[in-house]
This record gives structure tokens, C-alpha cells and sequence, in this order.
């Protein structure tokens, strides 16, 4: 397949600059000016290949070849736009860009699909401007609550709504599309198991489930010359005997179950005295359901257990609770199948990290690619993929869009 290198990493370094940092980074939120900029670049590029381009009511954009036979059929692909601050180069930008180099080669190379072929750029995933994530995909689909982001701001005070129409958007959402009939995302695996295993590409079979939640033990402040060790309430030490003993767990457990504890805050944080408080976050994650609720629940209980022993109160708040989402079976089997056909270097996995393949999985038939992270390091300006592995990543998508837009 004829999808050059210069191409690819023309087009991964153009999307790039658009919000391009000094220090290699990116930092393109939702409703910015480096935001519409993107956008509205990308629509032109689109243009001068000859797609039909269009934005939705809230910024997504399309960009559309229509099918020569089926054209009600649209099998679609695509990742978001907008980045975490300070963030990679390649974090859903590789997604869009990727969609487009595939679909521009497949119509240059065979013509006109015979289904619609679609390249989506989502207004946004990440939620790193508003508290909301997926705003983008979940308007496709119609799963967005206009009241759930009507009264939302970002942290300069600036309202959801008014970014939004100064970027000359509607606060409007629409009914979920039913003419999507495949959703494809290609994606960095923003981890370090194919480079590690020294493949290509990833065929994902699942999204993991997440658990999370915001903990806080309640201990006692006090001097911290003054009393004694037995007399001590003591949520540092609390939290210590906690975070080891479930990690502990964790590691035993084994793949793919992952247990984080990401965000500690002790109080009053000074140093001579006892910590009395101790906030904290707990981030579980796995691909099976019921391993993920009752591996969380036994860590519940046992936290209880230590806190009690040591005389603190603890309240334990799950806001976080969603399922692992399996992919497409016939769509991974069919993409398993064009890897072993064309000898690209692959492994079957699974994926640690949230994508809007996720919120298109229980409605639409999807599949993910992934292409190795270097050093397995995202978000990050340091975030790369070797050139040779984008190009694959590329590769391997026009083959199943292939399959999917031009086979009967």
C-alpha cells in the first residue's frame, strides 16, 4: 500500500501547530482560538481534496466522500481535536489525520466507495477546559444533556455557552445519527506494551471498565512534639497502611487489573504537626466487570477495616463507576484477519485508557487501532510514535475502511 512516510508526517506536524507550544508540546481546548483554528484549517484541507465538509451544531466536523451505491451507509472514523494542556502531538490529532490520509489514498487509488466514507473531527474528549468529557461523540449519537453543561465554567470563569457561540456555534444538540454503520478510531496506545513487544499495531478487543472515587480520613491534628506515637490519630500513617496493603492486592491480581492512588492531599500539610486529614483519590480499572466491582469492594472494606483499627472515620465516594466496553467482534476478527494478510506486526489487547470509541461501542459496530507510544509516554510533550509505526497505523486503517466502504 502506497501511504508515504513524507505524507504522514507532513500532515501529523501541520495539525500539530496549531496550538503548537515552544517546548514541543500542544495546548488546543475546547472553544479556543487554536481550537477553531484547527477546525477550520481542517475543513479546508478537506475542501481541497474534494470532500464535502460540514460542522454540526456544536463544532464537530465532517468531512464526507459520498458512496456510489449505498450512500445512506456511512462507515465512519475519526478521534477529537482538542488536547489536555501541555499535552502531545498526536493524542487524537493522529485519529483525524489518519482518517483523512486513509480515505484520501483508498479514492485516489479505487474511486468512489461504494458506501459514504466520513472523516469526524470531535470538538472535544478530553475535558480538560469544562468539567464535561465527550462532548463531541456523545452529540453524534445524542446522548448529551444541554443542562449538564449550561452552567458549567472553565477556570477563568468563562461560561460553557459563551465560548461556544463566540466560536459562532449553537447551544443546540440534535438526534443520534442513524446512519453510521462502522466507527473506526486509530489511536496512539499512550502505553508502552506494543514497543515493548516490538509491534506495529494493536487490535483492540476492549475499553477497560473504571471505578473511581474520592476517599477522606479523619484522624486528629496535633503537636507534633508533644504526643506521643501511641496516642496518635494519625491519616498519613492511615493512608500509608492503606495504599500498601492495596497495591499490594493489585500486584498479586495481575494483568490487566491497574489500581492508582493519584491525588493525596494531607491537612494541614505543615511540618510540625500530625496530619488530621487526609483527602485522597483511589482509580481502579479492568476489563472484566464483576473482577472490577468485587476487587473494588474488597479494597473498600478492607480501608474500613484499617481505619477502624486506628480510631479515624473514613467516607468512601464512588463517582465514577463505568463499564468495560468490548469492541466490534467481526470488526477486530476482520482487522486481526487484513494484519495477518498484509504482515503487519500486531498484537491483540486491550485498552487502558478512555476514547470515543467508547461512547460509540454500545450503539455503533467499532474497532480501534492502535500504533506505539515511545517510552509509553502521553499527554506529555514528549508524546511520539516512530514515523515507520504512524505509517502502519495509516496503513492498516485504509484496510479496514476498505473492507467496510468498498466490498459488497
Amino acid at each position: 500500500m502506497n501511504i508515504l512516510e513524507n505524507d504522514v508526517a507532513e500532515i501529523v506536524n501541520w495539525i500539530a501547530s496549531f496550538g503548537g507550544l515552544e517546548n514541543g508540546g500542544t495546548t488546543r481546548l475546547l472553544y479556543s482560538d487554536e481550537w477553531l483554528q484547527a477546525q477550520n484549517q481542517l475543513k479546508q484541507r478537506m475542501q481541497q481534496f474534494g470532500m464535502e465538509t460540514y460542522f454540526d451544531d456544536i463544532g464537530n466536523l465532517f468531512g464526507r466522500i459520498p458512496g456510489s451505491k449505498y450512500a445512506e451507509q456511512v462507515i465512519m472514523s475519526g478521534s477529537h481535536v482538542d488536547t489536555v494542556i501541555n499535552g502531545g502531538r498526536l493524542d487524537g490529532q493522529l485519529g483525524i489525520v489518519g482518517a483523512f490520509l486513509a480515505i484520501k489514498y483508498l479514492y485516489e487509488t479505487y474511486g468512489k466507495p461504494l458506501r459514504t466514507l466520513e472523516v469526524v473531527s470531535f470538538a472535544e474528549e478530553e475535558g480538560s477546559r469544562f468539567p464535561y468529557s465527550f462532548w463531541g461523540s456523545k452529540n453524534v449519537l445524542g446522548m448529551a444533556n444541554p443542562d449538564d453543561v449550561k452552567n458549567i465554567q472553565d477556570k477563568a470563569g468563562i461560561n460553557f455557552v459563551d465560548a461556544m457561540t463566540h466560536c459562532g456555534f449553537k447551544f443546540n444538540t440534535k438526534p443520534a445519527r442513524s446512519d453510521i454503520k462502522a466507527f473506526v478510531e486509530l489511536h496512539i496506545e499512550q502505553g508502552g506494551v506494543l514497543e515493548r513487544e516490538q509491534k506495529s499495531i494493536g487490535v483492540v478487543t476492549s475499553i477497560v471498565g473504571q471505578r473511581r472515587y474520592n476517599i477522606r480520613l479523619s484522624g486528629q491534628a496535633n503537636h507534633a512534639g508533644t504526643t506521643p506515637m501511641s496516642y496518635r490519630k494519625d491519616a498519613v500513617y492511615c493512608f500509608s497502611r492503606i495504599c500498601q496493603e492495596s497495591i499490594n492486592k493489585a500486584v498479586k491480581m495481575g494483568d490487566p487489573l491497574v489500581l492508582t492512588f493519584g491525588s493525596v492531599i494531607p491537612k494541614p500539610n505543615v511540618v510540625n504537626v500530625v496530619p488530621g486529614e487526609v483527602l485522597f483519590s483511589m482509580d481502579c480499572r479492568h476489563t472484566d466487570a464483576k473482577t472490577l466491582i468485587s476487587f473494588t469492594k474488597e479494597i473498600e472494606q478492607d480501608m474500613q477495616r484499617i481505619a477502624a483499627e486506628m480510631g479515624l472515620a473514613i467516607d468512601i465516594n464512588l463517582w465514577m463507576d463505568e463499564a468495560p466496553i468490548p469492541m466490534d467482534k467481526a470488526l477486530t476478527k476482520m482487522l486481526e484477519k487484513q494484519c495477518q494478510e498484509e504482515g503487519l506486526s500486531y498484537k491483540v489487547m486491550h485498552s487502558g485508557a478512555g476514547h470515543d470509541s467508547q461512547i460509540f461501542a454500545p450503539k455503533i459496530p467499532t474497532a480501534m487501532i492502535f500504533v506505539p507510544s515511545i517510552d509509553g509516554i502521553s499527554h506529555n510533550p514528549a508524546e511520539n510514535t516512530h514515523l515507520a509505526d504512524l505509517t502502519e497505523g495509516v496503513k492498516a486503517l485504509a484496510y479496514a475502511l476498505y473492507q467496510l466502504a468498498y466490498k459488497e
